[in-house]
């Protein structure tokens, strides 16, 4: 299975669309990455150049770059990318991991 996200702007109430994300998997102290994307209109990231799979339990994490994101909208932000880590124990398991973003804030859960 793969990991799947999207990307809610809280501050407009719409999908942010045109975010680079980028997967990554944790090998010790270093994160490789594994996949990367581009959330579409609607806020989500479709497809994963690269691959994207979870193949193995371990530690991932997504990493988006929200600074760009909200400079190309001419909006001033505190973070400029957001790096969720998150734990894998069963791989076959979908995992879906969406962010909630404002430019001085932002919150993330485990989703279905």
């Amino acid at each position: 299975m793969g990991v799947s996200t999207h990307v809610l702007d809280a501050a407009t109430g719409r999908p942010a669309a045109g975010v680079d994300v980028r997967l990554e998997y944790a090998d010790g102290d270093t994160y490789t990455e594994i996949g990367r994307g581009r959330t579409d209109a609607d806020g989500r990231v479709r497809a994963w150049a690269s691959g994207g799979e979870v193949t193995r339990p371990g530690t991932y994490r997504l990493v988006f770059a929200t600074g760009a994101y909200f400079a190309a909208h001419d909006v001033a932000a505190f973070y400029p990318e957001v790096a969720i880590a998150f734990t894998v124990a069963i791989p076959d398991e979908p995992h879906h991991v969406p962010l909630l973003l404002s430019p001085y804030a932002y919150s993330t859960y485990r989703g279905s």
